[in-house]
């Protein structure tokens, strides 16, 4: 055999469960060493007591590891394709993932079983065509809702998970770590495309992947059972952008009738980034300007009408072809329910971690001075009508505070001078990392240089990211702006150097 090291052969399903075994012996040989090191330091101490040792060194294990101990054993990874581990060997991952073992599993996402010839599979969208989801009269592509092993892992409560892609690399690498360093089994599912089986060219992975998170294709996750009890607290879809919306907007360049430029902002829905990959170009089809009509319907009024509403219409996005000239793509039945399925999807994702549940903070306080405004004048009017002095002795002492524009927290100021997020602009080098943390806060301008569009736009967490991202070092995350954020007083610590 090639391998100068011990090996094992097995099929390629098995990977969680051949990690599981190589685990459990590497952990026992780990545990010897450990128990060595500290029945040595007891000895040379005289503090071993046999009476009292020699039962827990006997059972001695992992679980018993320091957190020292623990990050000198080198992870056991376990890596697959979405066909090894969402179908034929889903079974094995499930087992290891509901051991608790803190073996990590690296699933490679390519919609495909692409090993074998690129096969519909069960990771894959509605409408894409591919080997056994072919595109005929009756049949076109798969039909199937893609599974989401993201959740499913989630489901199983044990385990971190990781969703994310080459093209956001923080967010990738730092689930990395924290998935790697866990006590717990991880799953790092991550979008991986396949050039010819999604029909792209060799160098547009990353480019691709960008496009496949932007248009909700695929979300960036995480699930932390170590970072709370409830789902909301567990789960994460930091790192997407516009969360608050369905789809996020770009800015479509073209040339118009008189050969000028022009602009318009449109959004990027699931079927913008379908019309980018040859698995799904059958499902598209240009309209030439001379047959637009008044039933061609943009593709996001047309997922919002009824089903009835729907009859005689025309689905369609905006495009430019070759020559920069504006163009509609109509769009097929398929693309239209894979649209709607990846919206669907993302609405439950949001409201799986909270996100439409936002307070806006400012309307509490208006409604809170409003009601002590509202306190302050009945007891003024109980005063003047009886004449009883003492009725002002009943107000609430931080409610006439308030009410008058004091410092409480009713009046919406903050115990602290308030100082927005800045960036020395000239030196930004353009590295992409701050507008991916908090694309509402920071824009690139015209000459590719990051500014601040909106510096409430995303909790203070993110602006210290962003600084400790910045490769130009020109980026300052100024104070926090709103006083009931989680963790403030690390994240000011954090701060503190970029100031």
């Amino acid at each position: 055999n090639p391998y100068p090291f011990p090996w094992t052969n097995h099929l390629f399903q098995d990977a969680p469960s051949v990690a599981l075994g190589v685990f459990e012996g590497h952990m026992r040989k780990m545990a010897e060493g450990f128990k060595a090191i500290r029945m040595a330091k007891l000895e040379l101490d005289g503090g071993y007591k046999a009476a009292e040792h020699e039962e827990f060194f006997t059972y001695f294990n992992w679980q018993q590891f320091d957190e020292g101990e623990w990050r000198l054993c080198p992870p056991v990874v376990s890596v697959g394709g979405d066909g090894a581990m969402y179908d034929i060997g889903f079974q094995n991952l499930s087992r290891v993932l509901a051991s608790g073992h803190p073996i990590k599993v690296l699933v490679l996402d390519t919609q495909v079983y692409s090993n074998t010839g690129g096969q519909a599979c069960t990771s894959g969208f509605i409408g894409q065509v591919a080997d056994m989801s072919p595109y005929g009269k009756t049949w076109k592509g798969k039909t199937e809702m893609r599974k989401e092993i993201g959740l499913i892992g989630m489901a199983h409560r044990t385990s971190f998970v990781l969703q994310s892609s080459i093209a956001h690399t923080t967010h990738l690498i730092e689930g990395f770590i924290d998935g790697l360093n866990s006590r717990h089994p991880a799953l790092f599912n991550i979008y991986s495309a396949c050039q010819p089986e999604h029909g792209i060219g060799d160098d547009m992975s990353t480019h691709q992947s960008k496009l496949a998170v932007e248009s909700r294709a695929y979300p960036l996750f995480r699930f932390d059972p170590d970072a709370g009890v409830t789902f909301e607290e567990a789960c994460s879809i930091e790192g997407n952008p516009a969360l608050e919306d369905d789809w996020p907007e770009y800015v479509l360049k073209y040339l118009d009738e008189q050969g000028k430029e022009a602009e318009f902002t449109v959004p990027l829905t699931f079927a913008d980034f379908a019309m980018s990959e040859g698995r799904f170009r059958k499902h598209f089809r240009v309209a030439p300007p001379e047959t637009w009509n008044d039933d061609m319907v943009p593709l996001i009024e047309f997922l919002d009408l009824d089903e009835d509403d729907r009859e005689g219409k025309f689905p369609f996005i905006w495009g430019v072809d070759g020559k920069q000239r504006l163009m509609r793509v109509l769009i097929a039945a398929e693309l239209v329910r894979s649209t709607e399925e990846r919206r669907t999807f993302w609405h439950q994702l949001k409201s799986l971690v909270g996100v439409d549940k936002i307070v806006d903070l400012d309307e509490v306080r208006n409604q809170a001075k409003a009601e002590m405004a509202q306190q302050l004048t009945t007891s003024l009017l109980s005063l003047a009508t009886s004449g009883n002095v003492s009725a002002l002795a009943g107000l609430d002492a931080g409610a006439v505070g308030a009410g008058a524009g004091g410092n409480g927290a009713g009046a919406g100021e903050l115990p602290w001078d308030y100082e927005p997020v800045w960036v020395e602009t000239p030196e930004c080098t353009a590295c992409d990392e701050c507008t991916t943390i908090a694309p509402k806060v920071f824009k690139y301008n015209d000459e590719k240089k990051v500014v601040v569009i909106d510096p409430k736009a995303a909790p203070y967490k993110d602006l210290v990211k962003a600084a400790e991202k910045c490769t130009g070092g020109c980026l300052h995350p100024g104070t926090p702006w709103n006083a009931q954020e989680k963790d403030l007083e690390k994240l000011v610590k954090r701060a503190e150097k970029y100031q």
